[in-house]
């Protein structure tokens, strides 16, 4: 993995070569971004993980022999060393595939006709260990998904305070501006969100927000955006 000072290393997964050969050329021209490899389908993708050992994996959820989502699983529970940061690319923010991908640890999505240096910036925030939330389009997604609370909530329950602190987190908020929204210290929140995670088993922010609609603890439509 790659030092603060390295540029974060990315590997493409997508199952059209024009797309990948498109998104090599042009993510590898924007600053601070290398790309280390490709691959066309998800049981390439773990393959060239473990060899390359990337930063981050953009990931296409439509892809043969071994899907995205099915990848980003595997990738994320392997136990093998610090594992890569996913970031599903996508035609349809409304994909079935994608809220699936992201339960399953994915820090985020994009979608793929944004503009390069959006894209490049995902990879960068997810390099950084933050979350990529857009909360009104995860909303739609969760909110066209049966809700299963019995399964999609941990029995562990958060106190007032995590909730207070999850919801904040489904609106996009950033640490410090849960802080202030909060009125309380940034260590503080850090510790909440740290409980939040451990308690529904989340692998990143994106996921507990995930969870939380799923469960019904947060409403679509009832959240800012």
């Amino acid at each position: 993995m790659s030092s603060p000072e390295a540029p974060v290393t990315v590997l493409i997964a997508d199952d059209d070569p024009v797309t990948r050969s498109g998104l090599s050329t042009l993510l590898g021209a924007q600053p601070g971004l290398t790309v280390v490899g490709q691959a066309a389908d998800g049981v390439e993708v773990v393959e060239q993980v473990r060899r390359l050992r990337p930063d981050v994996v953009l990931m296409d959820v439509r892809m043969p022999r071994r899907n995205g989502i099915e990848a980003t699983r595997e990738l994320l529970n392997a136990g093998d060393g610090t594992p890569p940061k996913v970031v599903v690319i996508t035609t349809f923010e409304n994909d079935d595939y994608v809220t699936a991908a992201l339960s399953a640890g994915a820090s985020g999505f994009v979608l793929k006709r944004r503009p390069v240096p959006q894209i490049a910036e995902a990879v960068r925030v997810a390099a950084a260990g933050e979350a990529i939330l857009f909360p009104a389009a995860l909303r739609r997604m969760v909110a066209a998904r049966p809700l299963n609370s019995a399964e999609a909530l941990p029995r562990a329950a958060l106190t007032g305070r995590e909730e207070e602190v999850l919801r904040l987190m489904a609106t996009g908020s950033s640490n410090p501006e849960i802080a202030e929204s909060l009125a309380v210290s940034l260590e503080t929140v850090k510790t909440h969100v740290g409980n939040v995670l451990t308690k529904l088993g989340a692998q990143n922010r994106t996921h507990a927000v995930v969870i939380a609609y799923e469960s019904g603890l947060v409403v679509p439509g009832l959240q800012g955006a």
